[in-house]
């Protein structure tokens, strides 16, 4: 499928009350936040730790009055450089440009299905740096099949679960993870939307290095513009 065909059909559906997280808490609430390695501000602490970025998102969002601060599509990051999951000698072959949004708000927020569709496959990624529990739905629109990724999940939200599971969209799927087992992060969620899986289950690549950023550009949307942020 083309990309920009779905993103042409995802379009017409855009609006403000499409979510992926807690509906109660207002668009108006959140924030955008520049988490590239262009950003001074990340010189300030120890991006290795987690605390530490769970500090530095509060702290973000208490001084701009917000209870979710959001982005990353496309974004070049140097926060992957601490996991070897994601290192590699060559810097155009190091992965370290996001594939998807982040949404950083409190572990336990409800997450919710963006569209209608059904659980295409579950798993909890347990490498350090990785997804931790991580859903993906496929779904059918204008008969276009697509899939969304919901990475950085409590372990609870994959507990019971199966593959087929019928999903409504705004249906409550999971809840966000702690650091101890969402892959060491700051709790967020990791949303993504992907064109073709190529046939992988459960897990799906959310950062690329240089060298594949533009076949993943032809593979994933800007959920920013479906999610009218």
């Amino acid at each position: 499928m083309n990309s920009n065909l779905l993103s042409s059909i995802l379009s017409q559906t855009a609006t403000t009350d499409l979510n992926v997280i807690d509906a109660s808490i207002s668009k108006t609430d959140y924030i955008a936040i520049d988490l590239s390695k262009a950003n001074p501000d990340l010189n300030s602490f120890d991006i290795s730790s987690s605390k530490a970025w769970e500090d530095y998102i509060n702290q973000y969002l208490k001084q701009h009055n917000k209870q979710v601060a959001f982005g990353g599509y496309l974004e070049t990051r140097n926060l992957y450089n601490r996991s070897s999951y994601f290192s590699a000698q060559a810097e155009t072959e190091q992965r370290n440009i996001h594939l998807g949004l982040d949404l950083w708000c409190p572990a336990n927020t409800p997450v919710l299905a963006c569209f209608e569709g059904k659980v295409h496959s579950f798993k909890n990624n347990t490498n350090f740096g990785d997804y931790g529990p991580t859903i993906i739905l496929e779904h059918c629109l204008d008969n276009q099949v697509f899939y969304t990724l919901y990475g950085h999940l409590s372990e609870a939200s994959i507990a019971n679960i199966k593959i087929g599971d019928i999903i409504a969209q705004g249906e409550t799927i999971a809840s966000l993870g702690e650091a101890s087992v969402n892959g060491d992060y700051a709790p967020h969620l990791h949303f993504q939307i992907i064109i073709d899986m190529q046939n992988k289950s459960g897990d799906y690549p959310g950062v690329c290095s240089l060298n594949d950023l533009e076949f993943y550009k032809t593979n994933t949307i800007n959920p920013n513009e479906i999610l009218g942020l």
